[in-house]
């Protein structure tokens, strides 16, 4: 069966992160986007734990669903499927290694509660783990592998958004050159990477290094509307089993969904305070330090990238898999009617259209364009029409602030609607 699934996302326990960020509101919101198994996140805060407990039980292998007293009934009836969750959780591992301070988040997958319970009461001995959804342990990103394994085979662990330049694996700020470097003699155990969304799997090839590694990418999330922004396409059962076993061997992992990687907010080198926006030939041009008050730059992901990787650009390995570059449906539509990505006319329109047209990968990625535009306006159906084929201008993120992504110029929005008045 093919699906798609998010596996990063965060509860309301999490810093940062919306109220609704409830069971029930992820079960309606992976419906709405066209999710089959999303993750519940935060799975070692006690308690989301606990109520992970009270609204879930277990059916689909080792995965959950939402128990029927919590449903909310006002899904689309194009949009309607099955929902399972996943029991995930991130942790932020800050610690000093090889003379240098580091700081690396970890998402854990687990197969089952009682595995669950085991960690939470291991990473508890560590640290306090109730102080946020994603807690912060002086724990070194190695040993908490090591303790993963100890409890369960099952259980895996994937370093997170790992270009971040703060907080990942390869981060300019914090992080290591190599997965070696970082999990020494248990590197063999990371299957996965996950690609954070400044960066794409394209700009991952460029590391000879990574070429055994399965890469994934995911939201996360912090509100239910940003649910499947990345995510991963996989063509088998619905299992923990088959999922992970995928995700190991690459059979029935199909590719992943993925932000325009200049979208995300540290793609560019920069300085956020001095709205200085650098790419990384014109980071090295001032000697890495802001043009406008002398102070160091954040190092961002591409010039992370470029750093590391001996391979040029463009270069794709044998047996790469696939990967579709999309833009969210509610800023394709804030773009087509010149609005506010929040405001009221963007959601009335959004949810017109999927209760129309059905969730919304499946506007983004397969419904046909006369479709599109008989629903929504030919704008819409040429903006869909522009991403699908990457054509779209991207002014990059740099240093926190996420990219700015123009469909239209002023004169082709002229154009098109010029277009429309003719016919």
């Amino acid at each position: 069966m093919r699906f798609i699934a998010d596996l990063h996302i965060h509860s309301r326990y999490s810093r940062a992160t919306s109220s609704d960020m409830s069971p029930e509101s992820l079960w309606k919101w992976a419906q709405l986007k066209g999710i089959n198994v999303v993750a519940t996140g935060d799975f070692t805060h006690p308690h989301w734990h606990e109520e992970i407990k009270e609204k879930l039980y277990t059916e689909c292998d080792n995965l959950f669903k939402l128990k029927d007293n919590y449903k909310i009934n006002n899904v689309p009836p194009l949009c309607v499927r099955e929902v399972c969750f996943l029991l995930t959780a991130e942790v932020s591992c800050i610690y000093k290694k090889n003379g240098k301070v580091r700081k690396v988040h970890c998402l854990i997958f687990a197969p089952d509660l009682a595995v669950v319970s085991k960690i939470n009461i291991a990473l508890s001995r560590i640290g306090n783990i109730a102080s946020d959804g994603r807690p912060i342990l002086g724990l070194d990103a190695k040993n908490l592998l090591e303790i993963i394994l100890d409890i369960s085979d099952k259980a895996m662990l994937v370093p997170a958004h790992i270009w971040t330049p703060h907080f990942s694996v390869f981060g300019a700020v914090s992080g290591f050159d190599s997965l070696e470097e970082c999990f020494d003699e248990l590197t063999a155990h990371i299957y996965a990477l996950e690609t954070g969304l400044s960066s794409n799997p394209s700009m991952n090839w460029r590391l000879s290094s990574l070429d055994k590694i399965t890469l994934i990418s995911n939201s996360d999330a912090h509100s239910p509307s940003k649910l499947g922004r990345e995510a991963n396409i996989f063509d088998t059962e619905i299992s923990y089993q088959t999922i992970t076993e995928a995700i190991k061997t690459r059979k029935g992992f199909l590719g992943t969904v993925e932000f325009f990687p200049e979208e995300g907010k540290y793609h560019y080198d920069g300085h956020r305070s001095c709205d200085v926006n650098l790419s990384p030939e014109e980071t090295r041009r001032h000697n890495y330090l802001c043009p406008v008050c002398g102070k160091k730059v954040t190092v961002g992901v591409l010039h992370r990238v470029e750093k590391l990787a001996d391979r040029k650009n463009g270069f794709s390995p044998e047996g790469a898999l696939p990967f579709y570059s999309l833009i969210p449906l509610q800023e394709i539509i804030a773009q087509v009617m010149k609005v506010g990505v929040n405001s009221k006319a963007v959601n009335k329109q959004y949810f017109h259209l999927i209760e129309s047209l059905g969730n919304e990968f499946a506007i983004l990625m397969d419904t046909p364009l006369d479709a599109i535009e008989r629903a929504g306006s030919l704008l819409l159906r040429e903006a869909i029409h522009r991403m699908r084929s990457g054509n779209v201008h991207i002014v990059p993120g740099y240093d926190g602030e996420f990219g700015k992504i123009k469909i239209f110029e002023a004169v082709e929005r002229k154009e098109i609607k010029g277009q429309t008045r003719l016919f």
